[in-house]
């Protein structure tokens, strides 16, 4: 299943390379790599190949709900829950997002969803590459009294030592795939 997901990526045009000229990120680094999740995310088939790596990913895991940061993590956390609740056996993974900053307006709040003050929680996340924007989606979901212990993204760039970081705050990293299986896919194509 890991192969069909490097191939959706491709076939979605999802993922890019260039290694002259390269994509600037987030960070403002240069990355010769461009991985457009919420792209692969707008296909029906990928985002099930997503939605059941992810569940056989955290078969072992006991979570009560999972999200992330607006906007990438909301379909991700929503099509795993989704076919979790689905799947044999069951899995009932409640979702919820983190706001980049707490609204203005209504309760101000910086989480919205379904969870509770000591729920065990994942974190999702489209690409990990310095590891930045997971760290504030932990931060803010432990600050709200969640227990976080795992991250899942749906690629791993291999890039900015984001693993590392990411693992030295207590978090087990699974990732679908990485840079290298997106790479060997592109090689194989050619």
């Amino acid at each position: 299943m890991r192969d069909e997901l490097a191939k959706a990526f491709h076939d979605t045009q999802s993922f890019k390379w260039d290694p002259q000229g390269g994509f600037k990120l987030a960070s403002g680094l240069t990355s010769p790599f461009y991985v457009d999740c919420r792209a692969l995310m707008a296909h029906p088939g990928a985002r099930r190949l997503v939605a059941r790596l992810a569940y056989d990913a955290l078969k072992g895991v006991h979570l009560d709900c999972l999200g992330g940061l607006e906007i990438g993590a909301i379909s991700i956390a929503t099509t795993i829950s989704d076919y979790a609740y689905a799947a044999q056996p069951s899995r009932d993974w409640r979702t919820f997002v983190v706001r980049k900053q707490a609204k203005d307006h209504g309760l101000g709040k910086l989480i919205e969803g379904a969870y509770r003050a000591g729920d065990r929680a994942l974190i999702v996340d489209d690409v990990l590459t310095s590891g930045g924007s997971l760290l504030k989606a932990v931060t803010t979901a432990r600050g709200a009294g969640l227990n976080v212990t795992h991250a899942l993204v749906i690629v791993d760039r291999n890039e900015q030592d984001g693993r590392r970081k990411v693992e030295a705050e207590g978090l087990t990293v699974v990732s679908l795939l990485t840079i290298d299986d997106l790479m060997r896919h592109q090689a194989g194509r050619k």
